[in-house]
């Protein structure tokens, strides 16, 4: 691993073989409907197992807006649903079929908010909007004060975004149209510096291009969101990536919603690195099976930076990383690890390259201290409100073992959504 320097951000490059030339179309034997990463959804579920269903089509709701619904990423029938104590999701795995019926939805009352929004939650399209401060979908009814769409990713071998979306122009200013009409802000549309200029964007001018760097995290939605239009307790702001809102484009254009992703493979655990077009949920043991050396490794849903051990590609993610595993791992007796490990965390020692791990969007000692030391309102004063765990993934990196700002963020965003709630 290195650090090559220059502009704001860092390139941790991590090890990974050569890539496959070309893109493989992939549908996998079997496919999940997974609440996103550390979020929890109370659900219902609209079919029960063994019944067959389409692509696209609805599987299950929220239990307590159930206009927002969670669609079939391919079709086939149900083969378990899996829900935690409360009705929470866990999973919904599907077995596909060879066929690929395709559930169409109605577009013709879609030229009003109203309407634009019952389309997006009826077919599926809510929960790939995300909104901050916290995170997960928004709430049915709320306007953002902004919309950022990540048409660049900076994370360490992550597919490019105009891949994702080449072909499908016209369907992404459809989309960029549409979003336009639910904020009552700006649309942004954060682009890599090198191809800025090339994006298709609205003729009323609501949207319009910012360029970014090409080292990490420029290409972070929370930074991007943090320089641009930092979110607040009283105005929300939405990020989506590219390739969703040409989905969206696509869905009001032909009334049936787009389940495919791009997504690369990278890792050091593999023979080859590959890029794949398949659908969410996607089986990553089935999507590796191919490409990985013999011997104990383990797959993730996400970058090596911001990734998590997973069965299924998690919603918002588009790569897998695969990463060997010792063969040889002796656990550690409790009084070694005690004896080894200080009582208190380390303090993060804010150094230029932690200040580079922020894209230098926010002063790193000030922040990282109000994080260490609980300071709610310091840190919502220097940025917080705007920002994931994944988001200061980066510095965790950087600060190595000591790393822990990802869950000291989590936790304060925790106790202030409560208190804000209350």
């Amino acid at each position: 691993m290195r650090f090559p320097w220059s502009g704001a951000g860092l390139n941790p490059v991590f090890a990974s073989p050569p890539e496959e030339a070309g893109v493989s179309e992939v549908r996998t034997d079997e496919a999940a409907i997974c609440p996103p990463v550390g979020q929890s959804l109370h659900v219902t579920p609209l079919l029960q197992e063994g019944d067959s269903v389409a692509r696209g089509a609805a599987v299950a709701c929220l239990r307590h807006h159930p206009e927002v619904r969670f669609a079939a990423p391919v079709a086939g029938r149900v083969a378990r649903i899996s829900l935690l104590p409360g009705r929470k999701l866990s999973e919904i795995v599907l077995y596909s079929d060879p066929g690929d019926a395709a559930e169409r939805h109605d577009t013709s009352a879609t030229n009003n908010d109203a309407g634009l929004r019952r389309l997006m939650q009826a077919a599926g399209f809510w929960p790939r909007l995300r909104r901050r401060p916290f995170g997960g979908m928004p709430a049915p009814e709320e306007v953002p004060f902004a919309v950022v769409v990540m048409a660049t990713d900076t994370r360490p071998g992550a597919p490019d975004p105009r891949a994702a979306i080449e072909g499908q122009e016209d369907a992404f200013a459809h989309g960029l149209e549409a979003l336009a009409h639910l904020s009552q802000g700006p649309v942004i549309v954060c682009a890599p510096s090198d191809a800025a200029e090339g994006w298709h964007l609205l003729s009323d001018q609501r949207a319009r291009v910012v360029p970014r760097g090409p080292r990490h995290p420029q290409g972070a939605a929370g930074i991007c969101v943090h320089r641009l239009c930092p979110a607040g307790l009283d105005a929300p702001v939405w990020d989506l990536h590219a390739e969703d809102v040409a989905a969206l484009g696509a869905l009001l254009a032909t009334g049936v919603l787009p389940m495919t992703r791009l997504v690369r493979i990278g890792g050091a655990a593999l023979r080859t690195a590959r890029t794949v077009r398949t659908h969410p949920g996607a089986d990553l043991r089935e999507l590796t099976q191919r490409l990985v050396v013999p011997g104990p490794h383990e797959l993730i849903s996400g970058s090596a930076l911001d990734g998590r051990p997973a069965r299924w590609l998690a919603p918002r993610h588009r790569q897998i990383t695969v990463l060997p595993t010792s063969r040889d791992v002796r656990p550690t007796h409790w009084l070694t690890a005690a004896l080894r490990r200080p009582g208190l965390g380390t303090p993060a020692i804010p150094t230029a390259a932690l200040n580079q791990a922020f894209g230098a969007a926010l002063p790193a000692a000030p922040f990282v201290r109000a994080l260490g030391a609980g300071d709610d309102e310091s840190a919502m004063r220097l940025g917080l409100l705007s920002l994931l765990e994944e988001d200061v993934a980066l510095a965790d990196y950087v600060l190595g073992e000591g790393g822990r700002l990802s869950a000291q963020l989590g936790a304060m965003l925790d106790r202030i959504r409560t208190e804000f709630a209350a």
